[in-house]
């Protein structure tokens, strides 16, 4: 047993389902009718399996028990997981079948339960987890662009952290996304995740903390660095940063022509350099290679 088994009264998150509010666009949505930002109205997965291929202290020797949500209310331009993202595919399940789809991952000797995109389905959550609290570490796999209440609420359910902090600019997060205030929002979430402490077995393996991804972008160095600055000045030593080379061109970047191709060894290395320069401790590093469609899940749903 990796974890002690959460005893609670049961947790609820106010949330009008006439009037969503749970993510910082608060959209006002009537889910009860249809979708708002996030592009839907209830509890909908696309895919869950053994995932090798997160940073090793998360996939480590079995790998990640990694459930795919459908939707999301940041929606960047150039999406690797474009079909989620849009809402174009995934199933409608019931609480109490996430919660059986735990109990699956925990048979298959997942290392944690990773839930991928899911702010915006908080409330289905609490219930899954109100039903069977997972016995192995939760990882919650974000955006970044989250609310800090409602972070507050599932707080007592994660283990590990895993958001993006994606851009430093206002103009390049309204260019991508069309929310200038993706770094004001997503910097209080980021440092309310940051109080998770760090908790590593002696073989590599974690069981509590954060993870801070950042993808370097075509022609994005510079604000691959002032992320990292950021990170350096305001959060914790013990937190880890995972720079991400995968960038693949996909989505609807038609109408953006830098980001019609992958990053160079050069942009990569030039923030590599930096993070390292900066005295950043805790750092994974992707190879080069670590991109292209092939890495880009199928979807069963």
């Amino acid at each position: 047993m990796e974890k002690e088994v959460i005893t609670t009264t049961k947790t609820v998150l106010p949330f009008d389902e006439t009037h969503c509010r749970l993510c910082p666009i608060e959209c006002n949505a009537d889910r009860t009718k249809g979708a708002g930002r996030c592009g839907v109205s209830s509890l909908k997965i696309a895919k869950y399996y053994l995932h090798p291929f997160e940073e090793p202290c998360i996939s480590f020797k079995n790998g990640s028990g990694t459930i795919f949500f459908t939707g999301c209310n940041l929606r960047c331009v150039f999406c690797q997981n474009y079909e989620l993202s849009r809402a174009e595919r995934g199933k409608a399940i019931t609480p109490k079948e996430l919660a059986d789809i735990f109990k699956e991952l925990e048979e298959l000797g997942a290392e944690n339960i990773s839930l991928v995109t899911a702010g915006h389905l908080v409330p289905y959550l609490l219930q899954a987890f109100e039903i069977y609290p997972p016995k192995i570490p939760v990882v919650y796999n974000s955006s970044g662009y989250e609310k800090v209440e409602t972070l507050m609420k599932i707080d007592p359910y994660i283990d590990i952290y895993l958001p993006d902090l994606k851009f430093y600019s206002p103009t390049l997060s309204k260019r991508y996304t069309g929310l200038e205030d993706y770094f004001e929002v997503a910097k209080e979430a980021v440092k309310f995740m940051s109080k998770k402490p760090l908790q590593m077995r002696e073989d590599g393996k974690m069981l509590s903390g954060l993870i801070v991804r950042h993808m370097v972008m075509p022609m994005g160095v510079s604000d691959s660095r002032n992320v990292l600055r950021w990170i350096k000045e305001n959060l914790s030593s013990d937190v880890f940063v995972s720079l991400m080379s995968q960038y693949t061109p996909f989505g609807e970047i038609e109408k953006y022509p830098e980001l019609k191709r992958g990053i160079t060894l050069r942009e990569y290395s030039s923030v590599l350099d930096y993070a390292n320069g900066l005295g950043i401790e805790n750092l994974f590093a992707q190879e080069l290679d670590s991109k292209g469609k092939k890495f880009i899940p199928t979807w069963d749903f």
